[in-house]
């Protein structure tokens, strides 16, 4: 692999923010960002994200290529939990297989948006519509998961589920509702709102990503201790289930022939877990579930992991194939 996109993608300020912030927690700097900040800076980048992706396909259209690429984010989403799931269930109960399952059938939206910055930053195109596939991305897993813990915990006695409460929670909550109304809001003002809003929603992003990504990396030093709780399984499952599900996606993105810089978007969307969607559904819906194992896994291993060398091993492997 080219080392050299390793360190450029490491010598991106965004990183090296999340980096700066790994370092305070671990010489106890009293380093800390208050708390409303990061939700803030976290609605402002799923706004940003979804308003460009919605000018992006105005501009772009509904053509064969994006609805083939937005089922293929569609089936990864509802096909990654199911392995996963029986993979996990070697070590582990029903409950907590389920919900890491689940956390690994969805998304990670800042990785997706450092893995666009990371394209920008090298100069390779890619497609709005890949914001589309991030939203559709976010609930599946969380459906698929509660049916697997349905399915192989009916012998113990029927468990109550509001389903009402379960579909609002994948379908309404926060981060899916911003991304598919500024991807509207996009698709509805065009090139008109990118101008008006672009000082907002451009000239502002790279600064509050990496404010943002100096938070993750304070709370991912944090998590680390918990992962005394997970065990050597779930340390190699969180690093090596990434790269299984990107290698899958990059032969599905080239039997339908994207491009490279979508191409690494969709890896990038099938390599990331949720730490945030998925594990408050999962307390909310399966609280047999470890809530210690399913974040830990998520945000202080996969998530470091693939912004530090999964998106330039992701790009690797599609420079080859696509060579």
């Amino acid at each position: 692999m080219d080392v050299s996109l390793i360190v450029s993608n490491i010598l991106n300020p965004p990183v090296l923010a999340f980096f700066m912030g790994m370092l305070a927690v671990f010489v106890k700097s009293d380093l800390e960002i208050p708390p409303p900040i990061p939700k803030l800076f976290s609605l402002y980048l799923l706004f940003a994200i979804g308003f460009k992706g919605g000018v992006e396909l105005v501009k772009s259209g509904i053509s064969q290529e994006v609805i083939l690429s937005l089922l293929a984010a569609v089936f990864m989403a509802c096909i990654v939990p199911v392995y996963t799931f029986f993979i996990l269930k070697i070590k582990l109960d029903v409950y907590n297989a389920a919900a890491i399952a689940s956390t690994y059938g969805s998304i990670s939206a800042v990785t997706f948006i450092t893995a666009s910055s990371f394209l920008t930053q090298l100069g390779i195109p890619f497609d709005g519509y890949m914001v589309a596939a991030l939203a559709l991305m976010e609930s599946p897993a969380i459906i698929i998961g509660l049916i697997l813990v349905n399915v192989f915990t009916a012998n113990e006695g029927k468990r109550e589920f509001v389903w009402s409460e379960v579909l609002r929670e994948a379908f309404l909550n926060s981060s899916v509702f911003l991304l598919i109304g500024s991807l509207v809001m996009g698709l509805l003002t065009g090139e008109h709102g990118w101008v008006v809003l672009k000082p907002f929603t451009q000239d502002m992003f790279y600064g509050v990503l990496t404010f943002f990504l100096l938070d993750m990396g304070l709370l991912a030093a944090q998590r680390i201790k918990d992962l005394q709780k997970t065990g050597v399984f779930l340390i190699l499952f969180a690093i090596l289930i990434p790269i299984v599900n990107a290698a899958i996606a990059l032969a599905i993105a080239k039997i339908i022939g994207m491009p490279q810089g979508d191409t690494l978007l969709f890896a990038v969307l099938c390599a990331s877990a949720s730490y945030i969607a998925v594990p408050a559904a999962m307390r909310l819906t399966v609280p047999e579930a470890n809530p210690s194992l399913y974040v830990s896994t998520a945000l202080a291993v996969t998530f470091p992991f693939n912004i530090i060398v999964g998106i330039p091993l992701y790009l690797y492997g599609i420079n080859i194939f696509w060579s």
